[in-house]
């Protein structure tokens, strides 16, 4: 390759970073990145790894974008390098930065800004749609605490025509996959029928984008745009709670769009039953298709998440590693990936072999490790055994007090030490989501003064972790 000022001119972009990020930073990611060459246009460097080109191309597209541009100008392409076997140069491989990267693009914030901002046209001959091009169904890793909702994601994407899901609202807690989900569908659709309108935004943008139609008079054009879609995507709907004039101009899109059988794919963080500060005439709306719950990530699904990941980033992480994280990471696939980057970062910059020891190190500086699980069935008998009752007393009917007590302390304790969520725990019990959020609350609004329920509840709990 050239070495015409090649060298020169990387040190000039390098110098350039080194002022703009703190100095870890610079040396984690950017001192072992050199060049190769610049010759037509093409800049060439060399980098440690795959998980390089994913974090320059992430965390710091923005600013290798302006560096690159200030020192080569704005027209350029960039191609990695990296050795897939450590200083082995037969094992080179080059990956050109993808097309829809922040780096090649090479738009103005202000066009970023027009496109995003769909009332500043009034016509929009088409739509950018927002989607992330990783967050594909195929990327999606699969297992019982999501197998539902994916099989109806999937239906939709590969049948759009067919609206016997729609509208469709995920629901579940933070970090399950709903964004993940939801795009995945859209961007499935697209890739089926490129003509197709899809949208994705988050109830936030959307709140945003009405209030500044609503001080420039532009209402109308804010609707129209919207009545104009295809599939609308919209995520984390709970955050329109409370806003009553943004829900009323909901109200009228979702109405247009499902009367012209046009899909609607919401996420939120709980079910539409308990969705607060929202209108009655909305609520109804929601109930009008299927809503699917994503569970916390189970055994299987944590480890495949895992696996993924390593393999994404191109490095293998040993058995032990992965089963160790798999284990104590228990709540949100993001915390997953998050560990992950996390464990290659320090394995990188401090140079320490992937292993057991610095996955606790890990884990321990982000999470708290998970409490022992119980099966509920076994959580039950013991329950039932401390108050000497029959187990099928718990699940029957009976109020009585000597029972409901019992009862309500397996719904405490069930949210504490399982990851079934309220609406499973209801159902083992023959029991509403509704009611077990009451259990819930009960116990622990007694645990303030109520002495000798903690004392029961400390024996029980002593029981299960012997």
């Amino acid at each position: 390759m050239s070495n015409v000022n090649h060298i020169e001119l990387w040190g000039k972009c390098l110098g350039i970073i080194r002022d703009n990020i703190p100095e870890k930073q610079y040396d984690v990611w950017f001192s072992q990145i050199h060049s190769l060459g610049f010759e037509d246009g093409v800049i060439h460097l060399s980098v440690p790894s795959n998980f390089y080109i994913e974090r320059l191309e992430s965390t710091y597209s923005n600013l290798l974008r302006k560096t690159l541009e200030k020192v080569y100008g704005k027209d350029f392409r960039l191609i990695y390098h990296y050795d897939i076997i450590k200083d082995c140069p037969d094992s080179d491989v080059s990956i050109e930065s993808q097309k829809d990267s922040v780096l090649l693009k090479n738009k103005t914030a202000k066009q970023i800004t027009t496109l995003a901002n769909p009332f500043s046209q009034p016509e929009v001959p088409d739509v950018d749609s927002r989607l992330n091009a990783g967050y594909t169904l195929e990327n999606y890793c699969s297992s019982a605490s999501n197998q539902l909702a994916l099989s109806i994601g999937n239906a939709i994407a590969t049948n759009p025509e067919c609206k016997t899901f729609n509208p469709l609202l995920i629901f579940g807690s933070v970090g399950v996959g709903k964004t993940h989900l939801i795009q995945g569908i859209g961007i499935k659709i697209k890739e089926q029928d490129p003509s197709k309108r899809v949208l994705y935004t988050t109830a936030r943008i959307f709140e945003s984008q009405f209030t500044a139609a609503s001080l420039k008079n532009n209402i109308n054009d804010f609707i129209n745009f919207y009545q104009s879609l295809d599939v609308l995507i919209i995520d984390d709907i709970q955050e329109l709670s409370g806003k009553e004039k943004t829900q009323n101009t909901f109200y009228h899109i979702f109405n247009h769009l499902h009367l012209k059988q046009k899909q609607i794919i919401m996420s939120s963080d709980c079910p539409p039953v308990n969705l607060d500060g929202f209108m009655p005439r909305l609520m109804n709306r929601f109930s009008w298709g299927v809503t699917a719950e994503l569970f916390s990530p189970d055994y299987d699904l944590r480890k495949k998440v895992l696996l993924k990941n390593s393999a994404q980033n191109g490095i293998s992480i040993p058995e032990d590693v992965i089963e160790y994280i798999a284990s104590n990471v228990t709540d949100s696939i993001r915390e997953l990936e998050g560990i992950i980057l996390s464990l290659l970062t320090r394995a990188t910059y401090l140079k320490l072999p992937l292993s057991v020891d610095l996955a606790k190190a890990v884990v321990s500086n982000v999470v708290k490790l998970s409490k022992k699980q119980f099966n509920f069935e076994y959580l039950t008998e013991v329950v039932s055994d401390y108050f000497n009752l029959d187990s099928d007393l718990i699940y029957g009917k009976s109020r009585k007090r000597e029972i409901n007590d019992p009862r309500q302390i397996i719904m405490y304790l069930a949210k504490k030490y399982t990851k079934l969520s309220s609406t499973a725990i209801g159902l083992k019990l023959s029991r509403n989501h509704a009611t077990v959020l009451y259990g819930w609350k009960t116990i622990e609004e007694r645990l303030e003064y109520d002495k000798q329920l903690v004392n029961d509840i400390a024996q029980i709990e002593a029981s299960l972790k012997k």
